[in-house]
């Protein structure tokens, strides 16, 4: 028996399933959200938001179409974290909170070069507004508080392109620094867009263009958590739109306003939400109260108890899970470390699909 529970009362996952159907057949609006899965869990979670003309919408989705809008918008030159750590000389680490977005980015900065640009090979790391980040011995630091970081962007982007800009006090400093990236061989600017929202970005993005007029040079977002990033894919692949896509007329529509899970739910509009986290064992943020489906680790917190909770493993942790690997930017396949009884999200959406389809009866 799996761990399942309705309206905290234990349960075999069969009857868990079954309730969990009768939410979605009698919701005009269902949301699957969160998704914190991997590629077989977000499959399984997008091929029933279309089955039931449901909404799917990631816990990142913000910080991820950031980056997506400025890539489609006016193009993005972006790298992998192991090409970065490899043949880096040049690193710009631009705003605060890098280390918290990618627990393995020291480990990044502070890698050996390929055998092959080792000989001569020194590294310099530039670090724009770090915030309360304490310095390196070997990092040099331009700026504080993340207010200040579009002026010091746009100020060095003009430095680097020889124009003109109002006078900053750290005129000189950006002067030196325009210096040193032009002087790269190969240099990589990195940044989470957490932090920065789609202006800064597009700066950004801008100044590396600039710089390839003369070097070579890259972007490296950081990637979001929760398998953020292989559920983008997985999105592409079975619908034609990132995240943030509704099935409501049958076919798929893309609306990042319209279609955020957060705003649906505060606003009255969905009235049913099926909440995937297997990374992290956490519940949804939302104040409203409304029927719940979720599929999480059994120690999750909520604010308020779902009606229907299915206890589901941690990919790659408890059962063998395709996801995204940050270090070069593909899916992999990753035997499961300590495998265990907890079923993935996609067997409990699996149950639930087939309760759905056990009664014959078509979802609102």
């Amino acid at each position: 028996m799996a761990d399942a529970w309705i309206d905290g009362r234990a349960v075999a996952l069969r009857a868990a399933a079954g309730e969990a159907a009768k939410l979605l057949k009698a919701s005009r609006l269902p949301v699957v959200a969160g998704l914190g899965t991997d590629v077989d869990g977000a499959r399984a979670a997008i091929g029933l938001a279309a089955q039931i003309g449901g909404v799917i919408d990631h816990s990142h989705s913000r910080t991820l179409l950031r980056d997506l809008d400025v890539a489609r918008e006016s193009g993005m030159m972006v790298t992998t974290p192991d090409e970065a750590g490899l043949h880096a000389d040049t690193l710009l680490m631009v705003g605060p909170g890098l280390e918290a977005a990618w627990p393995e980015l020291d480990a990044l900065l502070r890698r050996r070069p390929a055998p092959e640009v080792a000989n001569g090979f020194r590294r310099r790391i530039f670090r724009l507004c770090p915030g309360s980040k304490a310095q390196q011995s070997d990092e040099i630091t331009l700026g504080r508080g993340q207010k200040d970081l579009p002026g010091l962007l746009a100020a060095l982007r003009a430095a680097v392109a020889g124009r003109p800009c109002r006078k900053l006090r750290e005129q000189a400093a950006i002067a030196r620094l325009a210096t040193e990236l032009r002087a790269a061989r190969f240099g990589v600017a990195v940044w989470s867009a957490a932090e920065l929202d789609a202006l800064m970005i597009e700066m950004l993005c801008g100044l590396v263009d600039d710089l390839n007029e003369t070097t070579r040079f890259s972007g490296l977002p950081l990637p979001a958590g929760d398998n953020a990033a292989g559920v983008l894919e997985i999105c592409g692949w079975m619908s034609g739109f990132p995240m943030r896509t509704g099935f409501t007329r049958g076919s798929p529509e893309h609306d990042p306003w319209r279609f955020e899970a957060g705003r649906l739910v505060e606003s009255g509009e969905a009235d049913c939400v099926l909440w995937i986290s297997a990374y992290r064992s956490a519940g949804p943020d939302w104040a409203r109260n409304l029927p719940t489906i979720a599929l999480t680790g059994a120690e999750a917190k909520f604010r308020r108890r779902p009606r229907v909770h299915i206890a589901v493993g941690m990919p790659g942790i408890d059962h063998d899970a395709t996801e995204q690997f940050a270090p070069t930017g593909t899916l992999v396949r990753r035997l499961a470390k300590r495998a265990s009884r907890a079923i993935s999200v996609a067997h409990a959406i699996g149950e639930i699909a087939s309760a759905l389809a056990s009664d014959g009866t078509q979802p609102c």
